[in-house]
């Protein structure tokens, strides 16, 4: 069977379950991810995500990826005698480490300010934590800075993606994770918005972890990270030693 027709068949199930199981006004979203676990190995290249799912009435829906939360520093350079150097810096507290979102139609003909403030539906609307005496003005240029940077990196969108309605009821879109997505488990929420509200979410969790010889040295080297020192500086020294014998002139 072809991808696309194991795809609708899947959604048809997944539909036909929901109709077996009435849902109450909270479960009039079901939705669900292709995969809960992304394997880095060796050569990855980043990987697509696909969501489905199904809702029990109209409305527009959202989907939100969200990595793990951190601290973030915020550098930014000015010249100094002619010198470029980091002149000033601020750190932010729970920042995503990754943030993708999907929507169906434009955010802003459906989700008013305080929807979008409350579930923290767009990058403007991201609950950055900055440091308490810092003045708004600063917040929001250093703020701006980290969303760049970020997107900069591919780790946060600079677009939503678009989420596809199959007939009236089913949907779809894929998520990208870069290769250099972070390690750790990521949550899906998808939202389902009617009338300037949401009337339903659910949330799924996402793992995305190392495996194979790259789990082992990543967990060696957090674990362990005076072994690993001295384990690269071994393997540095020896791979120079091998390349002076390689290429040493007789």
């Amino acid at each position: 069977m072809s991808r696309p027709r194991a795809l609708v068949a899947a959604l048809v199930a997944f539909a036909l379950a929901g109709i077996a199981h009435p849902a109450r006004a909270a479960d009039e979203l079901v939705a669900d991810i292709s995969q809960h676990l992304v394997a880095i190995t060796t050569g990855f290249t980043g990987a697509d995500v696909l969501l489905f799912g199904a809702t029990e009435s109209a409305g527009d829906v959202v989907v939100i990826v969200r990595g793990p939360e951190g601290a973030e520093k915020v550098r930014r350079k000015g010249r100094v005698a002619g010198i470029w150097l980091n002149e000033a810096e601020m750190t932010f507290e729970t920042v995503p480490a990754f943030y993708a979102i999907a929507a169906n139609r434009p955010l802003h003909e459906f989700v008013p300010e305080r929807v979008g403030a409350r579930h923290q539906i767009g990058l403007r609307h991201l609950r950055l934590t900055p440091p308490e005496d810092a003045h708004p003005e600063t917040v929001d240029a250093f703020s701006e800075g980290l969303i760049r940077n970020k997107q900069a990196a591919k780790l946060f969108t600079r677009q939503p993606a678009r989420i596809a309605f199959l007939g009236n009821r089913l949907f779809r879109t894929d998520m990208h994770l870069p290769a250099n997505a972070p390690v750790g488990t990521y949550t899906v929420r998808t939202f389902l918005i009617r009338d300037g509200d949401v009337v339903s979410a659910g949330i799924t969790p996402l793992v995305v972890g190392k495996v194979g010889f790259e789990a082992g040295v990543f967990g060696l080297a957090h674990r362990h990270s005076l072994a690993y020192g001295v384990l690269a500086i071994l393997i540095a020294a020896m791979a120079g030693w091998v390349a002076g014998l390689v290429f040493r002139k007789d």
